[in-house]
């Protein structure tokens, strides 16, 4: 009874270490795709993931957008609001665009790849 509780703890360890860096692994493509429609806010970019139910906290997406910044991957504009103080709306650069194109290779080869993983799968087992 003791390793059947250990493995299932075990499993479900596993389980949620592998969610964690699968989402961990999208979420700057992700952003990056995003940010490629036009300068966008960061809390409009937060809505977004969140409507894509790959929920962040700003806590994780400033960090992540000031070392896309620093990598020169982003830039941003100061807007003046009406309702407060002023707003940073991102953009991406050139260099931005050029690795996002790359990704988006990146993750045409790799949903290629899943998908042939996961064909004739026995659900049953």
């Amino acid at each position: 009874m003791q390793d059947t509780i250990v493995n299932i703890y075990l499993c479900i360890m596993i389980l949620e270490n592998t969610q964690t860096q699968m989402r961990k692994g999208i979420l700057e493509y992700c952003i990056l795709a995003i940010i490629s429609r036009g300068e966008i806010y960061a809390s409009d970019i937060i809505a977004e993931l969140k409507t894509a139910k790959l929920l962040v906290v700003e806590g994780t997406l400033y960090p992540l957008l000031t070392r896309l910044k620093n990598n020169g991957l982003l830039s941003y504009n100061w807007v003046e609001s009406t309702s407060g103080p002023p707003r940073k709306y991102y953009q991406l650069t050139a260099e931005g665009l050029v690795l996002l194109k790359q990704l988006d290779k990146t993750w045409q080869e790799l949903s290629f790849a899943v998908e042939v993983a996961l064909k004739d799968r026995n659900h049953n087992s």
